[in-house]
């Protein structure tokens, strides 16, 4: 299939409940694999009326949804699999208004699907330090204070991207050097290059085992060659934009829910159908 999905190939791939149920059998057991009960190698038929398999050799019943999102949902598989692909296929994320509009379910049962798919995305974006030349930059989210109030309205978020590659971000309580440096250690392998913009609390890098450049921003330098922030700058941008138009407001309850989901869908941007899998394979 081609790296972008279209509405029409969903549907050619996913027709029916059969297929989709066919389809987490087989991204989490396999259709043929070693049963659990009778310990040997077998083919798993589909019972009829039941969402379950059944060993060829032993008769014992394999219920694939068991323990994933869509275990206990009265929602249809079809509509669970064209609300992840709606998330993926998407660059600006997905409202529960808009889930509704397009599923057809209940405002509370779009709520509920979007923020089960979101906790799919933190599960499936595969968590590795990052080396080469590493941008790191810091923004704030949400709120109406000024930025000297912005401890008490705003989230503040950090992003790490390898030059050409992963991106990382997370939630921080301040912007003090310490918590900076916490999660530069963790998430960045001595000796990489980073560049950053001209915050204080950067200043750490200077006498750390890693190379340090800087742009000075307030002075409207934005690059020095190779040394800028531009692309997780380009992130913040489209992730506020997306909160902005997409979903209005965000609670700092969910916020890091919808910050995974984001930084999910940047790192696996040029490949929607490999996206989509990666999702239902983290079931």
């Amino acid at each position: 299939m081609a790296a972008t999905l279209s509405v029409r190939q969903f549907f050619q791939r996913f027709p029916d409940e059969e297929a989709c149920l066919a389809h987490v059998m087989e991204v989490r057991h396999g259709l043929r694999h070693v049963c659990r009960a009778c310990s040997k190698e077998a083919t798993f038929h589909r019972i009829t009326g039941r969402k379950a398999f059944a060993c060829a050799q032993c008769g014992d019943h394999v219920y694939p949804s068991a323990g994933t999102i869509f275990q206990d949902s009265r929602t249809p598989l079809q509509l669970w699999f064209y609300a992840i692909f709606l998330f993926v296929t998407t660059r600006h994320g997905v409202s529960s208004r808009e889930l509704q509009r397009q599923l057809g379910v209940t405002l509370k049962t779009a709520w509920r699907m979007g923020h089960k798919i979101r906790e799919l995305t933190g599960r499936a974006d595969m968590k590795v330090m990052l080396n080469g030349h590493v941008e790191i930059d810091e923004t704030y989210v949400g709120g109406r204070a000024n930025r000297e109030q912005a401890f008490k309205s705003k989230t503040i978020v950090m992003g790490l991207k390898k030059r050409g590659g992963r991106l990382h971000t997370e939630v921080i309580p301040n912007t003090k050097m310490t918590t900076f440096e916490g999660v530069v250690t963790r998430q960045v392998y001595e000796g990489s290059t980073i560049s950053t913009d001209e915050h204080l609390s950067y200043g750490l890098l200077n006498v750390s085992p890693f190379k340090h450049e800087t742009v000075n921003h307030g002075s409207k330098e934005y690059a020095r060659g190779e040394v800028h922030v531009n692309s997780v700058e380009s992130f913040w941008r489209i992730f506020k934009l997306s909160i902005a138009s997409t979903h209005i407001h965000i609670s700092k309850k969910h916020f890091d829910s919808y910050l995974r989901e984001f930084t999910f869908r940047s790192n696996h941007r040029a490949r929607e159908n490999a996206m989509f899998d990666l999702l239902v394979a983290s079931l």
